[in-house]
């Protein structure tokens, strides 16, 4: 799981009111696969993103000296943008577990995929 769409998750357990940011529990197994670095699309990715929880969910190992705020005019700032792409689409967790603040509730990854099913009685 890319930490892309570990930042567009949420968790719709019932009574959780907030639903994001799920937390990076464990991280047992992590890659980094080099992608092509395309500017335009991360630039165009940072105003959707959830910036706290990418800071955060990059304490894997892998932050690369990612800032704590979003820099000023990151558009044209080349290697600010290239320290997002690699958090955001080089980093993936293979193996590991995430867990919603709120309910506490774990949702495991396996093999690059979080498994975000919900028991009956947690809808």
């Amino acid at each position: 799981m890319k930490l892309l769409t570990h930042n567009m998750l949420t968790s719709h357990v019932k009574g959780v009111i907030k639903g994001f940011c799920i937390l990076f529990f464990q991280a047992t197994e992590v890659k980094v696969n080099e992608v092509e670095f395309n500017p335009e699309f991360v630039s165009r990715m940072i105003p959707k993103l959830e910036w706290c929880a990418l800071v955060q969910a990059a304490e894997l190992g892998h932050r690369q000296d990612l800032p704590g705020e979003l820099v000023p005019d990151y558009e044209k700032n080349e290697e600010f943008l290239k320290k997002v792409h690699r958090v955001l689409l080089e980093v993936e967790v293979i193996e590991g577990c995430l867990q919603c603040p709120e309910s506490g509730r774990e949702f495991p990854i396996s093999r690059g995929i979080p498994n975000m099913l919900l028991n009956e009685d947690e809808v």
